[in-house]
């Protein structure tokens, strides 16, 4: 009977142990799949949170470098708030979205003008003979805070008047600072040191003839010509002697004039306001555009009374109408490519760890 039993063909029962190993195998084939999924949903979580982050860091690249940038991306230059006082109109300049602040240390600069009457930093000679040190002067800061100097300030004392050929942020530091300058009186060169003290911002024609060539001849040229422009006499051919010339109504009163009537305007508008582009005649004299309140206010005072000079001395009645001086400001603000360009041949460009701080432009004859 043994014999005649047959293997059945069909699907048996399999024994204890068989059944058990079967188990094993497919709890562990569950175990690797949950495993594996889980794996994946890790790693699909991690290419997430990658891909979230390099966005969010490619966000934050956009928005620092439209940030950093001083064209319409960030500004719009206000013709509605235009202000004409006799021989100047204004056009204020306005940083978009309540004027931020943006970053790359600036928001403790003060200008230099203050920190000169603060006493926060100290200017000297770097040497006693003309040769070697003309074009040189010391700096020394006594202040934790950034101090900002514009290319076209002047310094007066010494041994002769000088004049700051380039921006220049001064950090904090125990050392000697030296920045560049050009001599704005040239027959003198004093024995003994005066004490420096802050002059003025030379106005735009001087200015530009400082951008375009940094050449002392060239300089001195400039200064004689608005000297015996300004029928000005002056036993060292000094720039700043034109304050002698007060005495004139012409510049005693006509200066003054100008000044507090713009002056009450920024002072009552928005807070907003980074710069301006200034028209006589017609003819755009320039434009100044900081990268925030604080520099443009600081620098506001002198600057204001660069340009009033340049208009005594060679303004006329406004006449010069909107769509010229939208010309300018396009290729001056429409992008960074266009504003180098722009700025190439008509101005210059101002930069501090890749932020820019300063743009600035000269006379550009109706357009």
């Amino acid at each position: 009977m043994m014999a005649g039993l047959r293997r059945s063909s069909g699907p048996s029962l399999l024994p204890g142990r068989d059944r058990w190993s079967w188990a094993k195998c497919h709890r562990r084939f569950l175990a690797n799949l949950l495993m594996t999924a889980r794996r994946a949903l890790i790693i699909g979580l991690h290419r997430y949170l990658i891909v979230k982050c390099l966005l969010s860091l490619l966000l934050l690249f956009v928005v620092a470098s439209v940030s950093a940038q001083l064209t319409y991306e960030t500004l719009y230059v206000d013709y509605d708030s235009a202000w004409t006082y006799k021989e100047l109109k204004i056009i204020p300049i306005r940083k978009k979205g309540g004027g931020g602040e943006p970053g790359a240390g600036l928001g403790d600069v003060i200008p230099l003008n203050q920190a000169l009457s603060q006493g926060l930093v100290s200017v000297s000679e770097r040497g006693t003979t003309s040769f070697d040190n003309v074009h040189w002067l010391r700096f020394n800061t006594h202040t934790d805070k950034s101090i900002y100097i514009s290319g076209g300030e002047i310094m007066t004392g010494g041994r002769q008047d000088r004049m700051v050929i380039r921006d220049t942020i001064l950090r904090p530091s125990e050392k000697d600072q030296y920045v560049p300058v050009m001599c704005v009186e040239e027959d003198r060169w004093s024995e003994k040191e005066k004490k420096f003290g802050y002059g003025a911002f030379a106005n735009g024609h001087l200015r530009k003839v400082l951008d375009s060539t940094p050449n002392q001849v060239l300089i001195w040229k400039e200064v004689d010509r608005q000297l015996a422009s300004g029928g000005f006499k002056t036993k060292t051919q000094a720039y700043l002697s034109r304050d002698l010339g007060k005495k004139d109504k012409k510049y005693e009163t006509g200066a003054d004039d100008y000044f507090r009537w713009f002056y009450d305007k920024f002072k009552h508008t928005d807070s907003n306001v980074v710069g301006f582009v200034a028209i006589s005649g017609d003819k755009v004299i320039g434009s100044d555009i900081f990268a925030t309140r604080g520099i443009f206010y600081g620098q506001l005072d002198p600057l204001l009374h660069s340009y009033i000079d340049d208009v005594i001395l060679f303004g006329a009645p406004v006449t010069m109408k909107d769509p010229p001086i939208r010309r300018y400001m396009d290729k001056l603000l429409k992008d960074e490519k266009s504003q180098e360009e722009f700025c190439r041949k008509n101005g210059k460009i101002f930069r501090e760890g890749g932020q820019v701080v300063h743009v600035n432009t000269f006379l550009k004859e109706g357009m």
